[in-house]
């Protein structure tokens, strides 16, 4: 494997993607695009702005309305969703070569990407026929059926972390309702989208059925999430930009899904299967290199078992390195250097707090100099005040805190700004149960976490993590809107 020969992480710089064709940004500027695991460009993208982003939602907009995307039927949308699905199969190491030089992740985990992101184009492309409305009983001489209808014109703004599986799981649904959708992807990394786009078109997906809109989210991104003639926005990332998004949104009179983010609790009672527990933990912490916005990122450990757990998990962590892809160690690095700067700001905030280490991993030799790698660390036991267990660091980096009683770790699980996900580990199943339903949070496990990316299971967040549901059938619905017809017949 030679991640740095691979032909389509250098050929990138084709444009935007309009009417299934690659043309420059109207500004004729580019993007670098850099290589976390060296710190170096290695290709470059354009850079997008309001010109392009109005040219791309007209065509969206020709598409839905009298162009050949908005008279196909759902089962004809279903089968160009399914025929893409099997094309990224075909095509997944490739894109996992794009994804990892792109994102640093490890090979392994940018081929589980690849997995999951045809898998949301396999389950959407079945489900198209499949979204039924209901018939009203009303007064007598009336008929009345509801459908679910396309919004039109659908907006995406995607994030840096999971590319191609973002692409998936918000443009999948939205173009099995029948909205065309204008995509503009993260500047840090994009080269997946923008791939996945050239494979939609070889499978046939009409003129302006898709556009990729890539360039900075000041300029690219500002212009599509305000441009007047969009019916819906889905937005991922942090809840300042989710803020500007809504407001946007807001202006226009339109919908948004928004996932912000999280802070989520593993929550560990004396009785649990420690060894299972403690592997999830911390395997699912350093996916990505934590920059997960669903990361378990805090442990709540029952007070008396508080040693016990945390020796499990410092046996763990203490083992995890990190390294390049192509070494395929447990993580990669942060995505740039303002993120490894933001995260080490973490670092040394919780030396001058006294907060200790409990355990700490390591870097990998051999790795590029000017890569942006950090060590996973776990913290314990942290204040409950203290930023470890309030913010979201989007790093490898876990927080443990005890608690005293039930009643205590479902204060203490709820005691975030965040309400994405959660896991509690109990093998008293009344217990787990009723802790799981007094969690605030849009999905709760027990005794697992992460479920493999449960492309069947809706998601999305409570709280500051957000609102609108990604997944599962629950995001057709956030990707369409509801027709009553009323038919008087005598």
């Amino acid at each position: 494997m030679n991640i740095h020969a691979d032909p389509q992480t250098i050929s990138a710089a084709k444009g935007v993607f309009i009417d299934n064709d690659w043309r420059p940004a109207a500004s004729g500027r580019t993007v670098p695009v850099v290589a976390p695991a060296e710190g170096v460009a290695f290709a470059e993208i354009a850079a997008g702005g309001a010109e392009d982003v109005d040219r791309a939602v007209k065509a969206a907009r020709r598409a839905v309305e009298g162009g050949a995307w908005g008279r196909l039927s759902a089962t004809e949308r279903g089968r160009l969703l399914t025929k893409l699905s099997l094309a990224i199969e075909a095509h997944a190491e490739e894109l996992a070569l794009i994804e990892a030089r792109d994102t640093g992740k490890p090979m392994k985990q940018a081929r589980a990407d690849m997995v999951a992101t045809a898998r949301y184009f396999e389950f959407y492309g079945g489900a198209a026929d499949k979204v039924h409305g209901e018939t009203i009983p009303f007064q007598p001489g009336y008929f009345v059926a509801t459908e679910r209808v396309p919004y039109g014109v659908t907006a995406h703004v995607i994030p840096w972390n999971y590319p191609a599986q973002m692409f998936g799981r918000t443009v999948g649904p939205a173009l099995t309702m029948g909205n065309a959708c204008v995509v503009k992807p993260a500047e840090d990394a994009c080269l997946t989208p923008l791939r996945l786009a050239e494979l939609a078109a070889e499978c046939g997906f009409p003129e302006g059925a898709l556009a990729i809109v890539p360039g900075l989210g000041d300029e690219a991104g500002a212009a599509l999430s305000g441009h007047p003639d969009i019916d819906f926005i889905s937005f991922t990332g942090s809840p300042e930009v989710g803020t500007l998004i809504q407001t946007a949104a807001a202006r226009n009179h339109i919908g948004c899904t928004l996932e912000l983010g999280g802070k989520s609790p593993h929550v560990l009672f004396g009785d649990a299967d420690l060894d299972m527990a403690a592997t999830v933990i911390a395997n699912t912490m350093v996916q990505n290199a934590g920059q997960t916005c669903s990361a378990g990122s805090r442990v709540l450990v029952e007070k008396a078992s508080y040693e016990r757990v945390v020796e499990a998990l410092a046996e763990r962590f203490g083992k995890l390195t990190a390294g390049t892809p192509e070494m395929d160690r447990d993580l990669g690095p942060v995505i740039n250097a303002t993120q490894k700067r933001r995260i080490e700001g973490f670092f040394a905030r919780a030396e001058e707090a006294s907060v200790p280490v409990l355990a700490e991993g390591r870097i990998a030799e051999g790795v590029p100099a000017g890569g942006y790698f950090l060590a996973p660390r776990i913290y314990g036991p942290v204040p409950r005040a203290n930023e470890l267990a309030t913010k979201e660091v989007f790093g490898p980096v876990l927080s443990v805190l005890p608690f005293e009683d039930e009643a205590d770790a479902v204060r203490l699980a709820n005691g975030t700004d965040y309400g994405l996900m959660a896991a509690v580990w109990s093998l008293d199943g009344n217990r787990a149960l009723r802790v799981a339903r007094g969690i605030k949070a849009g999905q709760v496990y027990i005794n697992a976490f992460g479920a493999g990316g449960g492309i069947e299971l809706p998601f999305g967040g409570m709280k500051k993590s957000g609102h609108g549901r990604e997944k599962g059938f629950a995001a057709l619905h956030d990707a369409s809107t509801l027709r009553t017809t009323i038919v008087k017949h005598g």
